[in-house]
């Protein structure tokens, strides 16, 4: 047995499905952390942490192999993809098919531990997921489709705790939307030649010069409406510190784009995991401030 040849294999399908670069795994998970949180009032069910932080890495891996498989006849004309084991020929199609459908069984699979009404909600999660590696072929803002799939979890999430979809739900969905058409455009502005000289389309080719006003609008939204959902809920104050760190990560991001230097834009797009984080710690410190409270008066 050639150990060599078995290990080219795995590095390879480890490329393929992404787990040598957790950002996009991270950026998925953010927000569904969020919902499990708010959804249960800050003490999420063990078994709902666990189910949703499986299914993200499971889903979000046959997400990347179905993406490559749609786009196995562009990659190699990416500078950015051009390596990708799909586009170089080290997997084959039917490989990537096989792996994309074996891992959105297993996600599945998960999904069955959960309530009839999250079950039902993951067949739409799944049609849109399936849809957006195809839309950068038809549709002028893909980022857009890929803001609905990303924040999908959101839903889920609300689905699986409360069994129904109250109004902040839509709220934070709406919030996650903007988020990811910010960070995904960033990841655009990186593409953005190679995309206009194969015509596939992106919110950077659309936004055009607006390009950075429009990421700094939407992150501007994203916070917001995280900012008025916390008021409505009456979170305390950590959550808005945590907002605040974000704001300042969000500036940061500014300083980064607004030369739009392709590899700064790629520096922003992967930073976007510390925003999501610094509103997840807001959240999670918010329902824990009062026993910290009370334990530090006790300790007093």
């Amino acid at each position: 047995m050639n150990f060599d040849v078995i290990k080219n294999r795995l590095n390879a399908y480890e490329r393929l499905v992404r787990l040598d670069k957790p950002t996009g795994t991270l950026l998925l998970l953010w927000p569904t952390f969020w919902a499990l949180w708010l959804a249960s009032g800050g003490w999420p069910r063990l078994d709902h942490l666990l189910i949703f932080f499986a299914g993200t890495v499971v889903m979000r891996s046959a997400g990347c192999a179905m993406n490559d498989y749609a786009d196995r006849d562009i990659d190699p004309h990416v500078a950015r993809t051009r390596g990708r084991p799909l586009a170089t020929g080290e997997i084959t199609p039917r490989e990537a098919l096989v792996v994309a459908g074996g891992l959105a069984a297993a996600a599945f699979c998960m999904v069955l531990f959960l309530n009839a009404y999250a079950i039902m909600l993951s067949f739409a999660g799944l049609a849109v997921a399936a849809a957006y590696p195809y839309a950068k072929r038809f549709f002028a803002m893909p980022q857009a489709v890929l803001g609905v799939a990303f924040s999908f979890g959101v839903p889920m999430a609300y689905a699986a705790v409360k069994a129904r979809l109250p109004v902040e739900c839509f709220w934070l969905m709406a919030a996650t939307f903007f988020w990811i058409v910010a960070y995904d455009t960033e990841y655009a502005m990186v593409d953005r030649e190679d995309d206009i000289r194969i015509g596939v389309r992106s919110s950077a080719i659309l936004f055009g010069s607006f390009d950075v006003a429009a990421i700094m609008s939407c992150y501007a939204a994203m916070l917001v409406i995280l900012g008025t959902l916390g008021w409505s809920m009456r979170l305390a104050w950590p959550y808005f510190t945590g907002l605040g760190i974000a704001g300042l990560i969000v500036v940061y991001h500014y300083r980064l784009i607004r030369g739009r230097d392709p590899d700064r834009a790629f520096r922003a797009f992967r930073h976007n995991g510390w925003v999501g984080f610094a509103v997840f710690a807001g959240v999670v410190l918010a329902y824990a401030q009062p026993n910290l409270r009370a334990f530090l008066t006790y300790a007093g």
